[in-house]
């Protein structure tokens, strides 16, 4: 090995050896996202509603990308029923509001987000509380229907850009999970469960949005005493992941559009 290979040999195992902090941690995103991006990341505001098998990796892949200011909202504790597929949940963690133990580890991967942890419900009684135009995109991974209907009406009717989580339970094969526009997700009940309240209720959606679904419903040989259902790791991670991809590929057209 020549003297200089051996002195960038050296750099490189110092560099990656230093303690990761500050604008260093997202090197790599920067080398495909560019400064602009980076930029761009770094000012996004997301709310993420709901933060168990979906959401919790939804804002942890955010996070690693580089968003810059997150609010994360849920009043669920982590419970052991949690741990086969919930970032949080761990058995140390257990009885621990969810939002703290991601809100902990959030700020360990970047000590300079701007993060925000609301130990709450969203509902159609405390959904006034959120001013949802101050935030640039709406991630719903919230479980009851009618308190995601209520996210779904106020996103759409805001500034904000909502992408929203169809049901993630009873799915095995990671290439079925797909995107698509709320009215044309086929084979997903909580899909068809939200499109019957709007039409009942006579209060729709001010505009389109994209959800992540998967039309695959394995048989149900048994379900919780909680009345839950069966999930896998890896499905509700896809689900979580592809929202924060829906995110990451709309600032990456906006930052490489034509005099944007």
């Amino acid at each position: 090995m020549t003297e200089d290979a051996q002195e960038n040999r050296a750099r490189t195992q110092a560099d990656e050896s230093r303690p990761a902090s500050g604008r260093g941690i997202f090197e790599r995103t920067r080398l495909i996202a560019g400064d602009e991006m980076m930029r761009r990341l770094a000012d996004t505001r997301v709310l993420v509603v709901g933060v168990g098998g979906v959401g919790s990796w939804c804002v942890e892949s955010l996070v690693r990308t580089g968003v810059g200011h997150i609010t994360i909202v849920d009043r669920d504790v982590v419970a052991t029923s949690n741990i086969n597929r919930q970032l949080p949940a761990t058995t140390s963690t257990v009885g621990q509001p969810k939002v703290e133990v991601l809100g902990r580890r959030m700020l360990d991967i970047n000590p300079d987000l701007d993060l925000r942890a609301v130990f709450d419900f969203y509902s159609p009684e405390n959904a006034d509380s959120y001013d949802l135009d101050s935030y640039d995109y709406v991630i719903d991974a919230i479980d009851s229907r009618d308190c995601k209907a209520e996210l779904i009406l106020r996103a759409t009717a805001s500034r904000a850009r909502l992408f929203s989580s169809m049901g993630a339970a009873r799915k095995l094969h990671a290439s079925m999970v797909a995107t698509a526009e709320f009215w044309k997700v086929q084979g997903c009940p909580l899909a068809r469960s939200l499109r019957e309240y709007f039409k009942k209720t006579e209060r729709f959606p001010r505009r389109k949005f994209k959800c992540v679904y998967s039309p695959e419903r394995l048989p149900q040989a048994m379900r919780a005493d909680d009345g839950g259902n069966g999930t896998f790791a890896h499905t509700t991670a896809i689900f979580g992941l592809t929202l924060a991809g829906l995110v990451v590929e709309d600032i990456y057209s906006k930052s490489n559009r034509p005099n944007s």
